[in-house]
């Protein structure tokens, strides 16, 4: 039973192979209907994930997957799996590719190979035409620079769980990217992130719970799961001034627009 009547949220992007959400995925998605979110998307970093990610989107109907090769594993890319995942992206559920990008804070891929791996998803995604999922962290530069290059025009995607400020969203929204929250956004001191919801049309924007992790306030610290990406969406409601359910209504068409995603 949904407890918001009426109201649908789509939680754009969460892991539910890895842990804990990987050891319930039939009560996760239940807990998540129950809070009206209607559609989730579960999200590839290699290929071994990228394939759990399309076994779940098959096995439950409101799941759909995404299938890429994260920055972190970018040294595991080859012919092959590049090979594989043009494979995967053709098959019916899979609704982009992703997540890729650039992650210049851990760097468990050297830089090089990440910009490389990068340059050739995005190429990639648009062989398939599926929109990209970005993943960056601490690259606003490069990435914004990378996308430039292989855009050509015709890029379709979304930089997920933004963390740059209102000078990157610009870049990024010029990019004709949409940009897409986490729970950090309820973070008391999450002042930046906050700054780019106001300044973001409702028509850009998507909601994510980036789950099992970024739980928002008040689960802060605790393993996140899809449920939870409603706390994200009363928050920007709160920024922004308008009533949850306009949250809910242009979140959700954004994601069906950009992922193509059936009506519920």
């Amino acid at each position: 039973m949904n407890i918001f009547p009426g109201l649908d949220f789509i939680d754009t992007h969460t892991h539910l192979d890895i842990p804990p959400l990987s050891e319930d995925q039939p009560g996760a998605i239940s807990r998540a209907e129950k809070a009206g979110v209607c559609q989730v998307i579960t999200i590839g970093i290699d290929l071994a994930s990228s394939k759990k990610s399309l076994e779940l989107a098959e096995q439950f109907p409101q799941v759909f997957a995404a299938v890429g090769i994260h920055p972190h594993d970018a040294k595991g890319a080859s012919d092959e799996v590049y090979k594989e995942l043009l494979e995967l992206a053709v098959i019916p559920n899979v609704v982009a590719w992703g997540e890729i990008g650039l992650d210049f804070v851990k760097e468990y891929s050297p830089r090089d190979i990440q910009r490389e791996v990068f340059r050739q998803q995005i190429q990639m995604a648009g062989q398939v035409d599926l929109p990209i999922i970005i993943h960056n962290r601490d690259a606003h530069v490069e990435t914004v620079e990378i996308l430039r290059e292989e855009a050509a025009g015709t890029l379709r995607g979304v930089m997920h769980c933004f963390s740059g400020d209102v000078k990157v969203a610009k870049q990024v929204l010029d990019l004709g990217l949409f940009i897409s929250v986490t729970g950090v956004v309820t973070f008391p001191k999450a002042e930046v992130v906050k700054e780019v919801v106001r300044y973001v049309p409702l028509e850009r924007l998507l909601i994510e719970t980036d789950s099992p992790f970024l739980s928002p306030v008040p689960y802060r610290g605790k393993p996140n799961e899809p449920a939870r990406v409603v706390h994200v969406a009363k928050e920007i409601a709160r920024i922004k001034e308008v009533p949850l359910e306009e949250i809910a209504r242009c979140t959700s068409a954004n994601a069906r627009d950009l992922f193509r995603l059936p009506a519920p």
